[in-house]
């Protein structure tokens, strides 16, 4: 497994959204769904807004790996469950997005059993 960046995390810790996407059974890519994202200690994160229930969660979940993609520029990742840094996490969001309504929903009990770490592969 490759790493970040500097660069690449300085990139994603600035732009506000990247795009996800799981793979399918067959391989090829689901479709490309915009998410937020934070950076804590170097490394990547997402969670899914809508919980476990959200679709672009189940696709990724399903074989753990697919891309990410920001600023035209695709990458393949894993997806790795990764709850340690919730936390952490919790003030990343509201740093960088606010204390709207939306960024509760991606702080809320649901959305944090939902925290997956991007590693680029």
């Amino acid at each position: 497994m490759s790493t970040w960046t500097a660069e690449e995390l300085r990139t994603l810790d600035r732009i506000s959204e990247i795009r996800v996407a799981g793979r399918r059974q067959d391989g090829s890519l689901r479709t490309l769904t915009i998410v937020w994202h934070v950076v804590v200690d170097g490394s990547l994160y997402v969670r899914s807004v809508r919980g476990a229930e959200g679709a672009w969660y189940k696709g990724v979940t399903r074989h753990h790996e697919g891309a990410i993609s920001w600023d035209g520029k695709p990458r393949e990742v894993t997806y790795i469950p990764d709850t340690t840094a919730d936390d952490q996490l919790d003030a990343a969001y509201n740093k960088k997005y606010g204390n709207g309504s939306a960024t509760r929903a991606i702080v809320s009990p649901a959305a944090r059993a939902t925290t997956l770490r991007v590693e680029p592969r």
